[in-house]
């Protein structure tokens, strides 16, 4: 039997709910910083963007892998020690290239590149809500389901170890937590979901419960 997930739904329900409540329509605000986007760094104290003096103007693009299995999981990367990345979990993604179509085949790319995640794996479902970062982009999350027999080979230059976590305690409001910490005179508000001796924090968390808030409320 499949894993239970949040109001009783089922692995086969959360994708048959994935593609009923997400789509693939690019949303304008990724390439235009003057249309508004829903979620962010401070999206939970929008009136903070202004104090804290930010803008994010690169468009990039994540994605978030779910493993279609009897008890489905969220693939996720241990990034190495780089200025911009030192050791924080993360979605395979990057910036969007102008040879990429469209912001999923960017993030099938970057999977590609960075873990050796198969395009012929990933089917891609549908893009959560535009997430603005401190560091300046625009990421657009992409869910995509894929296939249970994927293999990976790492970047070692990029990509410290790539886990699974289930998608069961990730879907769980009760392991979204929220924390605080200063950021150059501002209060950030964040989530963070620890999983065992990994600390699920930051943009990789938002995006997570942005996932939550799109596929199991309203």
């Amino acid at each position: 039997m499949d894993a239970a997930l949040p109001s009783g739904a089922t692995s086969h329900d959360f994708f048959r709910r994935a593609r009923t409540r997400l789509t693939l329509d690019v949303p304008p605000a990724l390439d235009d910083p003057t249309v508004e986007a829903k979620r962010g760094d401070l999206d939970l104290d929008p009136a903070m963007w202004e104090q804290a003096g930010v803008k994010a103007t690169r468009p990039a693009a994540v994605l978030v892998p779910v493993i279609d299995r009897g008890e489905p999981a969220v693939l996720l990367t241990l990034r190495t020690e780089l200025p911009s990345h030192p050791g924080q979990i993360a979605f395979p993604g990057g910036k969007i290239e102008p040879q990429d179509r469209t912001p999923a085949d960017a993030a099938l790319r970057e999977a590609a590149e960075e873990i050796g995640l198969a395009p012929t794996l990933i089917e891609p479902i549908g893009y959560l809500d535009l997430y603005l970062t401190f560091s300046g982009f625009r990421i657009l999350p992409t869910v995509a389901r894929v296939a249970s027999d994927y293999k990976l080979v790492l970047s070692e230059r990029e990509v410290a170890d790539a886990f699974e976590v289930p998608l069961t305690f990730l879907m769980d409001a009760q392991n979204h937590a929220l924390h605080s910490r200063d950021w150059k005179g501002v209060t950030r508000r964040y989530y963070a979901m620890p999983f065992g001796e990994r600390y699920i924090w930051g943009v990789t968390a938002g995006i997570l419960r942005n996932l939550y808030e799109r596929i199991y409320e309203g």
